[in-house]
């Protein structure tokens, strides 16, 4: 069985395994949507067809070139589809995926692009054919006009996949998603959640306090409001963000906000009572302790080194591939890119990863092995459970 070059795989065969022109179903045109479609067109040779409650929006997206063609309905946009993509906002996901599966073929992908997991996922991860999604991108502008093919390059694109997920739809979408750019990687419903509550919906809370605050105290003594300084500028800058989104953000992830929220004003109380303490070797430790936190993030953001090729034999079953990216997820492994090639009798599949870096391949690699897989690594012999035996081709 042969496997695939160490490139990470793109184009077509990254959607549909090579079909002459392969189909993704945008639903919901705006900037996320339409970036899906230039992105799509231009690096994946895909046809896209679009539909958008507001015909206005495919109008516009047919004008930048986001879109082949625009749907009048849900069921025409999605027949025929290999990818269904569901791009509107949190509260208005649920009924729609559901319209997409119904209307999507049995072989296609059905994923959205929201920013809260859990509940969709509960809906409709019993679906093997639907794998919750979240890009961590966006713009300035919103709409279909800030739509940009290269929107998705080198951004984390988290995918949700569970226990029913199937493992050739798996390997489609996140071909397709590296295809687009991006770097996918698994994550659970429930943790991407509390993930997000941290380094995305707090920095909005905390941004409307800020501006609260400071609008009380500024105009206090003052006929007018003073000038702000740009740190107030920056942090702030997300203050009363446009709420249809985040009204429902706020709402479908409430108690992993509130709880994030708690958490925060617990550091507030702490640092108030340091400052208050004067003791300014103290005050040092902990804004050079913060200052090292930040830096430690964003080094973490940019793992990076030459892509490592593994092999591993997977069984055929609904969730198998799913359950290895969710490990490999939580140890912090990405996996850059991944190819599926079912054996000839469809029980095992031999599964071809890229990791990025000598240090996190080695790791991944043992990590597969205690999963229980036969694994190898074309360039550097094999490592295999005990009893597990498997030839560098690929066969057994």
């Amino acid at each position: 069985m042969s496997s695939p070059g160490p490139e990470p795989v793109a184009g077509r065969s990254a959607l549909s395994g090579g079909e002459s022109e392969p189909r993704v179903a945008i639903l919901g045109v705006g900037l996320i949507g339409g970036s899906v479609g230039l992105a799509a067109r231009e690096l994946l040779g895909a046809e896209a067809i679009g539909f958008d409650l507001d015909p206005e929006a495919c109008e516009k997206a047919l004008a930048i070139g986001a879109l082949d063609r625009a749907a009048a309905s849900v069921e025409e946009a999605c027949a025929g589809a290999s990818l269904v993509v569901c791009a509107v906002p949190v509260g208005a996901l649920p009924g729609l995926v559901a319209r997409a599966l119904a209307a999507a073929p049995p072989e296609a992908v059905v994923t959205d692009v929201g920013s809260t997991k859990r509940d969709l996922v509960a809906a409709h991860g019993r679906d093997e054919r639907f794998i919750g999604g979240h890009p961590l991108t966006g713009a300035e502008s919103a709409g279909v006009e800030g739509a940009r093919a290269d929107l998705f390059s080198g951004a984390r694109w988290y995918l949700a996949p569970t226990e029913h997920t199937g493992g050739v739809g798996y390997d489609r979408l996140q071909r397709a998603i590296a295809g687009l750019g991006a770097r996918p990687q698994a994550i659970e419903a429930e943790a991407h959640d509390r993930l997000m509550a941290t380094v995305s919906h707090l920095p909005h809370v905390m941004a409307n306090v800020m501006a609260s605050q400071a609008a009380e105290e500024l105009s206090r003594d003052a006929e007018r409001m003073p000038d702000v300084g740009p740190s107030f500028r920056d942090s702030t800058r997300v203050a009363g963000a446009n709420l249809a989104i985040w009204g429902d953000i706020y709402a479908g992830n409430a108690e992993a906000v509130a709880e994030a929220a708690e958490e925060a004003a617990g550091r507030l109380h702490q640092a108030a009572a340091l400052l208050r303490a004067g003791d300014r070797e103290a005050v040092a430790g902990w804004h050079q302790a913060a200052a090292a936190d930040r830096r430690r993030i964003l080094e973490a953001e940019g793992v990076s080194g030459p892509l490592i090729e593994l092999h591993a034999r997977v069984e055929n079953r609904p969730g198998a591939l799913a359950e290895l990216a969710l490990a490999l997820g939580r140890a912090r492994l990405n996996i850059e890119d991944m190819a599926l090639a079912p054996a000839s009798d469809m029980s095992t599949g031999q599964v071809s990863l890229w990791i990025a870096g000598e240090e996190q391949a080695v790791a991944a690699l043992e990590l597969i092995r205690e999963l229980g897989h036969t694994a190898s690594r074309p360039d550097n012999g094999e490592i295999r459970p005990e009893g597990g035996e498997q030839r560098p081709d690929g066969g057994e």
